[in-house]
């Protein structure tokens, strides 16, 4: 028994279309969450963070600073990959509650500031401190895709709460050694 010529051409449509949606896959999800010490590409832009440190106070003797919760340095590195210069902007944090902290614009204090006006000549690297003024938490470190249009999407940086002794801890004297 032969098919009636209309159900070979739907079929046949079906297939056609089927074979049609599947060549269109979806375009390839970008990453956009890191870990500390992962390189982050972001556009042509990558991003690294090396290590982070909390600090209850920042400089030395007379210059002393004190920040209103807690200073988080936080050593970046920025790689140019594109081909003209780029101005690197102030950096975000996220907390786990949403809440967003702005770079500080001071770095006095801070050995080896990344600064506030950063430009990065084409192909070149710069890596640096950048410091926040925030609570004593974990944190995801915005990087930016710096591009042509100006629109700026992120990738984020997971900055997991580790706390390190400032000084290092001594051992008291043992009684017995000064007899």
């Amino acid at each position: 028994m032969r098919k009636p010529p209309y159900r070979c051409t739907l079929a046949g449509s079906a297939a056609l279309f089927a074979l049609f949606l599947g060549g269109c896959g979806k375009q390839q999800q970008t990453r956009t969450d890191f870990s500390m010490g992962e390189r982050v590409p972001i556009g042509q832009m990558t991003y690294s963070v090396v290590e982070s440190a909390w600090r209850t106070q920042l400089g030395e003797s007379f210059k002393i600073r004190t920040p209103e919760q807690r200073f988080l340095l936080i050593k970046v590195s920025a790689t140019n990959g594109t081909g003209k210069d780029v101005s690197v902007p102030l950096l975000t944090l996220e907390g786990t509650n949403g809440q967003t902290y702005r770079e500080l614009a001071d770095g006095d204090g801070v050995d080896n500031w990344f600064g506030v006006l950063r430009t990065i000549s084409p192909g070149q690297t710069q890596q640096g401190n950048v410091v926040f003024d925030v609570p004593l938490t974990s944190f995801r470190l915005r990087v930016p895709d710096i591009n042509e249009s100006g629109f700026e999407s992120y990738a984020s940086v997971q900055i997991p709460l580790r706390i390190d002794p400032e000084l290092p801890i001594q051992s008291p004297i043992n009684p017995d050694i000064l007899k």
